[in-house]
């Protein structure tokens, strides 16, 4: 079993049985867990607290997971994972919309929640790159390669775990259209989830969406990260 000890996880759940089973499931699996019994607990925890994945119930009293993600998400990048009692595909959609990393439907199996959270950790920025620096250029914006960051002159732009991954994706094959079926897979979505492909794919066309807003000009007129008909995405730096 990989050791996770290094690991902090951010529980928010207002059912206090469903707090205690995953605080004792995930501690047993070897990471460090906080938990939070509702939005407002949740922001005074991380007003002194970095975490390095929250895992937060959509349907809450109070402020909902989906408003928090939002909120998260306008000023930082830790990776969220929403659960959620609804099976829609137009909810989890929401929670992607508003920032999320992923989202798991209750009820679910404790090992699909740890393979969900391993996935997203996989995901995070890495260090590990090519030796060799090199840089994207994107009208006036660069992705540095070797960092995994992406800059505006000397303003780095922020991205989240799953906007990091996809420029990974794109940068390690520039010019070539990746499918939505390939990203599905690369991106860790493809195992376990019970989900219909049209509806994994629409996932990462939100996600595609919501990293086109980071550099292009007109992100509805894409100039860097092209649709190509029949084919998939594919990024075209300068």
């Amino acid at each position: 079993m990989n050791s996770h000890t290094d690991v902090h996880l951010l529980v928010v759940d207002d059912d206090e049985r469903i707090r205690s089973l995953l605080h004792k499931f995930l501690l047993r699996n070897g990471f460090l867990v906080t938990t939070a019994r509702d939005g407002a607990h949740a922001r005074r925890i991380l007003a002194g607290l970095e975490f390095d994945l929250i895992v937060m119930d959509v349907m809450m009293p109070g402020e909902d997971g989906l408003s928090l993600t939002r909120d998260f998400r306008a000023t930082g990048t830790t990776p969220i994972l929403l659960l959620t009692a609804k099976g829609e595909t137009a909810e989890r959609i929401a929670g992607l919309e508003a920032g999320a990393d992923d989202y798991l439907a209750k009820p679910f199996e404790p090992k699909e929640l740890l393979l969900r959270i391993n996935a997203i950790l996989r995901r995070a920025p890495a260090r590990e790159q090519e030796a060799r620096p090199k840089v994207l250029n994107m009208g006036s914006t660069r992705y540095d390669t070797e960092r995994g960051e992406m800059w505006r002159g000397d303003e780095q732009v922020r991205l989240t775990a799953t906007e990091a991954a996809l420029m990974r994706i794109f940068a390690a094959r520039p010019g070539e259209p990746v499918s939505r079926g390939q990203l599905v897979e690369d991106l860790g979505r493809g195992s376990g989830r019970g989900e219909p492909a049209q509806a994994q794919e629409r996932a990462v066309d939100v996600q595609i969406t919501r990293l086109r807003r980071k550099f292009e000009a007109d992100p509805k007129q894409p100039r860097y990260l092209q649709t190509v008909r029949g084919a998939g995405y594919m990024l075209a730096p300068d």
